[in-house]
């Protein structure tokens, strides 16, 4: 008999006379002559409920069901005496594949995310963390699906890099020379000697990649793990996280805007109405402001506002602020907070930046003073999205390349894309897991990535 999962038997139209499920007891519960076992299967939120007497084949078993045991269970869907479910599992027969212990972690209904993220291998068996992952399934399905209705292509671009595209300088090196015995020349590491002939990185973005496909195929993205060496032990950040990043031929920085836009509101409406249980979920236990908050999204159109302009509110806003704002400087997480939650209570996309407070690769606008960049801000979250139009001529992009002290030898290839048939181009990344913290209203990035990669923590 093939298995059915208990998301298909909870949402079945009629009753079934015969099935086989299998999953985890969540709790069990005797009466005279029964047992009640709560089972989940991971499909979906909510157990199922299941009934067995002391005539059920097994049943001498299940008085030593804990939580975290599997079972499989053969029975009959019914509809359910008790409250709180439409259906129930009458058992025919219960075989019991494996008894949790005593020490299982999992016991108790509520744990704490610091004890939680000690645990990380087994996090995913509570409510939570299900809900937060298969939440992440979907999203991740969201954004394929959204791209592909609009025509791009899919593109893998590198892990390995020679290239920093930030210019931060941030990076992990990758080698495969023995740490041991590192070979040196003139008292300096001989790179030459390593299996690239050349340093090696973990990429921190595919952009540089995928720009030069959007300059071939004209509308691509690609979507993948980035890396910071930066030491941070903050709630936003995290040494390995995921980036979707699409680049496009022909996008002036109006048009990148406006995608970014609409790509925001299609997931939070894509999550809202396909995951509902789980946004239910963080709703009512985690963020009671999040269904208002996404709805916000949802309804309103973006605030777009020059850099300028928001420096004045800020001046003008009569509050103290930890990190001083004046013309020059990037914004703070507390300036994103007033210009989303306070000011325009709304998510807002500042653009045309300050050229010294941005990489090479971003247009220099008229005034020879502001790049074409523009940046998301969200409520509750803050900066979700930072792109720009790239920088299209090549007598600007070298002369940016010069005043920042770069080495232009490395970006020959980068080089060439402006040389050879050029032409007006931008794009964005957005953060998946910062994404994932808006939709659940979950607050550290440590909850959303399935294994955290952070300071001092790479254990699983």
């Amino acid at each position: 008999m093939k298995r059915t999962k208990v998301l298909h038997l909870l949402s079945a139209e009629s009753p079934i006379e015969e099935l086989l499920v299998k999953g985890w007891v969540r709790t069990r519960r005797d009466a005279k002559g029964f047992s009640f076992i709560e089972i989940n299967d991971g499909s979906c939120l909510a157990n199922l409920q299941v009934v067995a007497d002391t005539t059920t084949p097994g049943y001498d078993m299940v008085t030593k069901l804990s939580t975290g045991s599997a079972v499989t269970i053969i029975g009959e869907l019914v509809n359910s005496a008790g409250k709180g479910q439409k259906w129930e599992v009458q058992a025919r027969k219960i075989e019991v594949i494996s008894v949790a212990p005593e020490n299982y972690p999992l016991q108790k209904k509520r744990h704490s995310d610091e004890f939680l993220r000690t645990i990380a291998h087994l996090r995913p068996r509570t409510n939570k963390y299900g809900a937060a992952f298969r939440i992440r399934s979907e999203l991740s399905w969201a954004i394929h699906k959204f791209f592909r209705e609009k025509g791009f292509c899919y593109l893998h671009t590198p892990i390995l890099t020679g290239s920093d595209c930030e210019g931060a300088g941030e990076m992990f090196q990758v080698t495969a020379m023995d740490l041991k015995n590192i070979p040196k020349n003139n008292g300096r590491v001989d790179f030459e000697q390593d299996f690239f002939g050349t340093p090696a990185n973990l990429t921190v973005s595919g952009q540089l990649s995928a720009e030069m496909f959007a300059l071939a195929l004209g509308e691509v993205y690609t979507f993948g793990p980035t890396f910071r060496a930066e030491n941070s032990n903050t709630r936003r950040h995290a040494a390995e996280f995921w980036m979707v990043e699409p680049e496009m031929a022909f996008y002036e920085l109006s048009d990148n805007m406006d995608l970014a836009e609409v790509f925001i509101k299609h997931l939070v409406l894509h999550i809202i109405e396909k995951c509902s249980e789980d946004v239910a979920l963080f709703s009512k236990f985690v963020d009671k402001t999040l269904m208002t908050t996404l709805e916000n999204i949802i309804q309103n159109n973006f605030v777009q506002l020059p850099y300028t302009e928001a420096i004045d509110i800020l001046l003008k806003s009569g509050k103290t602020f930890e990190y001083k704002i004046n013309f020059g400087t990037d914004l703070q997480s507390e300036h994103e907070k007033f210009l989303t939650e306070i000011h325009f209570k709304k998510p807002v996309i500042v653009y045309n930046y300050p050229k010294t407070i941005k990489p090479f690769y971003m247009r220099v606008n008229d005034d020879n003073k502001t790049v074409a960049a523009m940046d998301v801000l969200v409520p509750g979250i803050g900066e979700i999205i930072g792109g720009s139009q790239r920088e299209e001529r090549l007598d600007f992009l070298e002369s940016r390349m010069e005043e920042l002290g770069m080495e232009k030898a490395p970006y020959w290839w980068y080089l060439d894309s402006r040389r050879f048939g050029s032409a007006p181009h931008s794009g964005f990344g957005l953060g998946f897991e910062r994404l994932l913290m808006l939709v659940t209203g979950i607050s550290n990035i440590r909850d959303v990535i399935p294994f955290p990669r952070t300071p001092n923590s790479i254990e699983f």
